[in-house]
């Protein structure tokens, strides 16, 4: 067969299709059907374990990201919101994982679940401490929603003061890592729902201080005792400890990756059925499902009439300014 010259551009396409297809063969030998084996010894149901169905799941997802060309972090995230957060005598649940193949490293860390509300006389729909029960993705719920998510723009903002030592006060910054879901959680952006330190500002105050660049237009700046909740509840966010929370956020920061959370609506609905997809018992937390009985998907077509109209049946009390912190 006689061999024709090739004009440039097409060599320079051909070049770039063995490239992708390499780059394919390579991601193959990482598909969710089969792990490495250093991340094989990480799988399992015990504390500090990733279970199977959760990282298959994140994996796929991450993947599938990466193939679109939409992440290129060398690590995901996935949490196991079936598992406990509490373990009593001051011990966290380890359900929020951090894995990064390249650098073969995977971390389990504790991380809060959505705390939900009691609307009393209508409907409830709250989570304990340890466990969660309830599940949604419905506005103003504070609810956790499993599914797909990227971590997207982060946001600092100043929150007021605290006290840090014999008359030491120190800013509290804190950032916020804002999440898109997909599906059900599609709604992430408009819930403000993402990722931050689970610290907050109690009992708040106005003290004087005319000279710092928070002050507002009377020379007050807002005052509060820093208080931390790696062992509570959320808004529906996730939230981890400070010091994760430090990591996690530095490395997503301009640089997205994926969060993978379980279980979705599907999930719950199969345990509520004791069945799964495959014909085998579908999984959840052993001692959280004894605690909690059956868990719930409230769906927002669902709950979002409800929580509307308990708001208008029970209007807020108008805001009141903060008062002056005494000694002032």
């Amino acid at each position: 067969m006689r061999l024709r010259s090739v004009p440039l551009g097409v060599a320079s396409l051909l070049l770039m299709v063995i490239a992708l297809t390499a780059s394919v063969r390579s991601f193959a030998a990482l598909q969710p059907s089969g792990f490495p084996a250093w991340l094989q010894a990480h799988v399992g149901d015990g504390d500090g374990q990733i279970s199977k169905i959760v990282l298959e799941r994140a994996r796929a997802l991450y993947l599938k990201k990466v193939a679109q060309g939409a992440v290129k972090n060398p690590c995901y995230f996935a949490m196991d919101a079936t598992r406990p957060g509490d373990l009593g005598s001051g011990v966290l649940g380890r359900r929020y994982y951090v894995i990064c193949e390249a650098s073969q490293s995977f971390r389990a860390i504790s991380s809060g679940h959505g705390g939900g509300r009691n609307l009393k006389g209508t409907v409830d729909f709250s989570n304990g401490r340890r466990c969660s029960k309830n599940f949604g993705n419905a506005m103003d719920s504070e609810l956790t929603a499993g599914g797909a998510y990227m971590t997207r723009e982060a946001k600092t903002s100043f929150k007021g003061f605290y006290r840090t030592g014999a008359k030491q006060d120190a800013a509290f910054l804190r950032t916020f890592i804002q999440f898109d879901g997909e599906g059900e959680a599609a709604n992430a952006r408009q819930r403000v729902i993402g990722g931050h330190a689970a610290q907050v500002l109690r009992g708040m105050c106005l003290r004087k201080n005319p000279n710092s660049s928070y002050a507002d237009h009377d020379g007050f700046v807002p005052f509060g005792k820093l208080v931390e909740y790696a062992g509570g509840r959320s808004n529906g966010c996730t939230s981890w400890s400070p010091a994760d929370a430090q990591q996690i956020i530095s490395m997503v920061k301009d640089n997205p990756t994926t969060l993978y959370i379980y279980p979705e609506s599907r999930d719950i609905a199969a345990v509520s059925a004791n069945r799964s997809q495959s014909g085998g018992r579908p999984y959840w937390n052993a001692s959280c499902l004894k605690e909690i009985g059956a868990p719930k998907f409230w769906p927002r077509k669902t709950l979002e009439p409800m929580i509307a109209q308990y708001e208008k049946d029970h209007p807020a009390p108008p805001s009141q300014p903060l008062p002056i912190c005494k000694g002032s």
